[in-house]
């Protein structure tokens, strides 16, 4: 390689070099636009009071967020609550209510002139309903009677029509 090729290559690296300084010089100015009358510790104290203030609005946001949160799983809870609540009523009653029916159909099926005919029973919230023939109206009212008789009936519909010869 010549000296010449050697120096001009030397002199595009140091032009290059020196255009890169004084890009970067704008850069390095305005990292240093602070108030140069403040001293390292100054500038140091400065910091880390914007820091901790940082770190309590951080803090602040955090329990605003964890009090929103504990609010909502609270009312959540209630809301749950509520609904197992509901839902246990209401097993309980179709569970009362199957057992009326099952103790009505029984006592039915124990009457000689009500258990040959076909008798639907069916109770909801204690209410007793009978629907069917009966044989006589002195049947359709021992039918009353035998479904009135059943412990946790409130009342009864007795739809038994009469047979007629």
């Amino acid at each position: 390689m010549s000296t010449a090729s050697s120096l001009s290559k030397h002199g595009r690296l140091s032009v290059l070099v020196g255009a890169c300084a004084l890009a970067a010089l704008p850069l390095l100015n305005a990292c240093e636009r602070t108030d140069s009358s403040q001293t390292v510790g100054q500038k140091l104290d400065n910091a880390v009071a914007k820091t901790e203030q940082a770190a309590v609005d951080i803090k602040d946001a955090t329990k605003a967020s964890v009090d929103s949160a504990s609010a909502a799983l609270r009312e959540g809870a209630q809301q749950a609550r509520t609904a197992a609540q509901q839902a246990s009523d209401n097993v309980t009653f179709n569970s009362d209510d199957a057992v009326i029916t099952a103790s009505v159909a029984a006592g039915l099926l124990k009457d000689p002139d009500l258990s040959a005919v076909k008798i639907d029973v069916d109770t909801k919230q204690g209410v007793v309903s009978m629907y069917g023939p009966a044989p006589s109206e002195a049947a359709k009212l021992r039918a009353t009677a035998i479904a009135g008789a059943v412990k946790g009936v409130s009342s009864v519909d007795n739809r038994l029509t009469v047979k007629t010869s």
